[in-house]
């Protein structure tokens, strides 16, 4: 095997730049194996760590015109490749870093970082021959098999990999191409009047900070509402226009993959027309919406009262997830369902959301209980709605949050309509 290269230095690493073909991948790079440690016991756990991720790297391929990769790093030894520089002048520049590595027959390359793309390149490749003269990027480094060499590459084997950087979820909403969650948030952000301007924090988390007194949620808090939205909208598309190889994907893999502009669209209405429905139908968000002061979610969001439960990413989601699990459970529109929502009073200070959503006594937020939040919302909206099991569970959770000292469950619930 010879290929075109650039030498470099970093460190005390001596490196070559190049590429392979997804077919050179696949004959000449070889799963870790003796070469990090001696012991079968740590062998297998360096094998164990190549999950099933490779399958959806294997599905990016086949189904991406778009992919793209960061370059392997490949570690060669055993039989090291010959450099052959090239003399290259430019004007008054003249430099020997190209050059040709030319592979002996013996040589063993294994990946330092990117066993998952190796193994993701050889079942695509499997499954579609005509992948072969597909190139990536590729940096090989120098391996030594022996105590020394080992620490050596193990100790950048963990550095590369204990320092890469997931993509974050603001990432993702800000960029994401193929994502109809994101691309559908992001839309929103510009276009709907709920969140236009300053009224969705760009937190990195779903909490609002305490200083924030202009917006109405956070970023990630929005997108998770769209995500719930969207698993509906699957089902409801799934119902009037099947399409087996769209409708069977998981969510996750559905979202990796940009939709048909039709079914983006279809969602992009579905979401936005949820979300207006909520504010015509909530006045207070019409007049937050219309503050044009410097605070105007001060008095919805506060540690005095708590405010209200629309205006807490621990509130919103819960609220959006029992709107639609009634409108699948009842055949209501989410018109219906926020019409008699309004009707409920959602101050944080008062029953039920004492003690569940707000700590009156410290003036602080709960935050594990978004599933009891959910199980009230739906009980306050319609008792019949709820599930034998799920209104049983609401009462001990319920119980359990105010300290319930009644002997009777079920009147634990009787005070809070």
């Amino acid at each position: 095997m010879k290929i075109p290269a650039i030498r470099a230095k970093m460190g005390d690493w001596t490196y070559y730049v190049s590429t392979l073909s997804f077919q050179q991948v696949n004959d000449h790079v070889s799963k870790i194996d003796e070469e990090l440690h001696r012991s079968e016991s740590l062998k297998e756990l360096i094998q164990r760590s190549i999950t099933n991720n490779y399958l959806s790297i294997k599905n990016y391929i086949l189904n991406q015109p778009e992919l793209f990769f960061n370059s392997l790093v490949l570690a060669v030894y055993d039989d090291y490749p010959d450099w052959k520089e090239v003399e290259i002048k430019y004007d008054d520049t003249e430099t020997f870093q190209l050059g040709l590595l030319d592979f002996p027959g013996k040589h063993k390359i294994f990946p330092v970082d990117g066993q998952h793309r190796v193994e993701g390149i050889k079942a695509a490749l499997s499954a579609n021959p005509e992948l072969a003269e597909t190139k990536i990027s590729a940096i090989f480094i120098g391996h030594k098999n022996d105590d020394e060499g080992m620490k050596r590459t193990r100790r950048l084997f963990s550095t590369l990999n204990r320092y890469a950087k997931p993509v974050t979820m603001d990432d993702i909403i800000a960029l994401d191409e193929d994502d109809s969650i994101a691309i559908v948030t992001r839309n929103l952000l510009e276009g709907h009047a709920l969140f236009t301007e300053r009224k969705v924090t760009k937190s990195k988390n779903k909490a609002i900070p305490n200083d924030d007194k202009h917006s109405f949620t956070s970023i990630i808090t929005l997108y998770d509402c769209n995500w719930e939205i969207l698993k509906l909208f699957r089902k409801i598309i799934k119902q009037h226009e099947p399409n087996p190889e769209r409708d069977n994907k998981p969510l996750e893999e559905y979202l990796k993959f940009r939709p048909s502009e039709n079914d983006l669209e279809a969602f992009e209405t579905m979401c936005g027309g949820i979300w207006s429905d909520l504010v015509k139908e909530f006045p207070y968000l019409l007049d937050f919406i219309k503050d044009k002061s410097v605070e105007p979610a001060l008095k919805f969001r506060n540690n005095n009262d708590g405010g209200n439960l629309l205006f807490r990413p621990v509130g919103l989601l819960p609220f959006m997830l029992a709107a639609i699990e009634i409108s699948k459970r009842k055949q209501l529109s989410f018109l219906q369902i926020f019409k008699q929502f309004a009707k409920l009073d959602f101050n944080l200070n008062t029953k039920p959301w004492k003690q569940v959503m707000w700590n009156d006594f410290e003036k602080t937020m709960i935050m594990g209980n978004q599933g009891l939040t959910k199980l009230l919302l739906i009980y306050l909206f319609d008792s019949t709605v709820l599930k034998p099991a799920e209104l049983g569970a609401l009462k001990n959770k319920y119980a359990a949050s105010i300290n319930f000292q009644g002997d009777n469950l079920d009147e634990v619930l009787d005070q809070i309509h």
